[in-house]
């Protein structure tokens, strides 16, 4: 480094996955869509690799006049738009707690001012081993670090013997402890956590010094793409269980929901057991919000309070969502499918945007695929592939590939 500080941070001269997203588009250009699978990017493009944009949301998005676009928006969001994204996160429940809404740029923001908020300088924020990388970053660009525990058990369920364990052990050496919990449909493995699993990590809260304060961060950025809307929801009355030492927040993304990827919409929502917690969440993550991003984009607040505010136009967002989630699944069973015919061996999968596979060498895995111009995500403990992005034939193609890869370098 030259003039910048690091100031504990690692510093990458380029964004990884963007980097690979690059060199995709490169050899798109170079040798035809028909002849390169891009499996990066983690959002929905239809077989035809053009972007999906509700036609719903975007009917909306064009009727907007410039008194309901142009203005700041409250720091904390419009009020229409809490009251909207509360009914987006919670579906048909109501919770029996004390709800508090900050509008966060995407799912993002609303990690950000978790781990800023519930966390102090130098403590570990826990999250599974396979996470999403820029958890991280947002650690590291706060002074914060990142500690992992085994997602899966030997029969590929949720491992809560670790989870505890580590929970444990760092409410031993933290006076607060932030948790990052993906799911539904987590980001890089598609695994949604059971009903059974919420009441599993509840029972261990119940048991836990009860003046130390934990924070449980549910990144539910996938939720309305993982499948029936309301019974991936099953969970949300086991959060207002949760004892009082722990806030339960629901980020939610309306990037993801409503296809605005680029407006950057989201929100962070608390169920808190005081009006007083309630209140003091608000604040600070508020005061946060001032000091980063300072606002957020009216125009997406606005579509997402007019779709509420009229049923049919919700009935039609949600039909054309739901033809989009149907193909979506599509692709992760045909890629599933493949897999299983193939003897190649995935992480356990459910749903959403992506799937992985396991491997001790996911860079050179994912080097020797480019070079068949098949671009896919290298991870930690392996590969992730966006089913979103990739039509379902090729997601039928993809693990037989892997397999030969891997392979391949075997023999080397």
């Amino acid at each position: 480094m030259i003039f910048v500080r690091e100031n504990g941070r690692t510093i990458p001269k380029e964004d990884k996955i963007f980097a690979i997203s690059n060199r995709a588009k490169e050899a798109i250009a170079k040798y035809g869509k028909e002849n390169v699978i891009n499996g990066t990017v983690g959002a929905l493009f239809d077989d035809e690799g053009k972007l999906i944009v509700l036609k719903s949301v975007d009917r909306v998005f064009k009727s907007l006049t410039p008194d309901e676009y142009a203005p700041y928006a409250p720091i904390g969001g419009t009020p229409e738009f809490k009251a909207a994204i509360k009914k987006a996160a919670f579906g048909s429940y109501e919770p029996k707690g004390f709800t508090e809404a900050v509008a966060t740029p995407g799912g993002t923001g609303g990690v950000r001012n978790t781990v800023s908020n519930f966390s102090a300088f130098g403590d570990r924020v826990l999250v599974a081993d396979w996470f999403w990388a820029p958890y991280k970053t947002i650690c590291q660009e706060i002074g914060r670090d990142i500690q992992t525990f085994k997602f899966f058990n030997e029969e590929g369920g949720f491992n809560i013997d670790d989870f505890k364990a580590n929970v444990l052990e760092l409410l031993e050496m933290q006076e607060s402890l932030v948790i990052i919990i993906n799911s539904p449909a987590h980001n890089p493995t598609g695994y949604s956590l059971t009903v059974n699993d919420w009441r599993n990590i509840k029972a261990i809260f119940e048991k836990t010094p009860q003046d130390k304060h934990v924070a449980l961060l549910v990144d539910a950025a996938y939720i309305d793409f993982a499948g029936d809307e309301e019974q991936y929801r099953q969970f949300l009355p086991v959060l207002d269980e949760m004892p009082e030492n722990v806030l339960p927040i629901v980020g939610y993304s309306a990037s993801k929901t409503f296809t605005m990827y680029g407006m950057r919409c989201g929100a962070m929502i608390c169920i808190a057991k005081t009006p007083a917690i309630a209140q003091e969440f608000k604040q600070a993550c508020e005061f946060s919000s001032r000091g980063s991003w300072s606002n957020c984009n009216r125009a997406p607040q606005t579509i997402i309070a007019k779709i509420y505010a009229d049923p049919e136009l919700k009935k039609m967002v949600d039909e054309e969502r739901a033809e989009y989630r149907d193909m979506l699944l599509r692709r992760g069973r045909a890629f599933e499918k493949a897999a299983k015919e193939c003897g190649l061996e995935m992480v356990p999968f459910d749903a959403g945007f992506f799937a992985s596979v396991p491997m001790p060498n996911p860079d050179e895995v994912a080097a020797e695929l480019e070079k068949e111009n098949i671009f896919l995500i290298p991870l930690a403990k392996g590969i992730r592939t966006s089913v979103a992005s990739v039509p379902e034939d090729k997601c039928k193609l993809i693990p037989a590939r892997i397999k030969a890869a891997m392979e391949r370098l075997a023999e080397k």
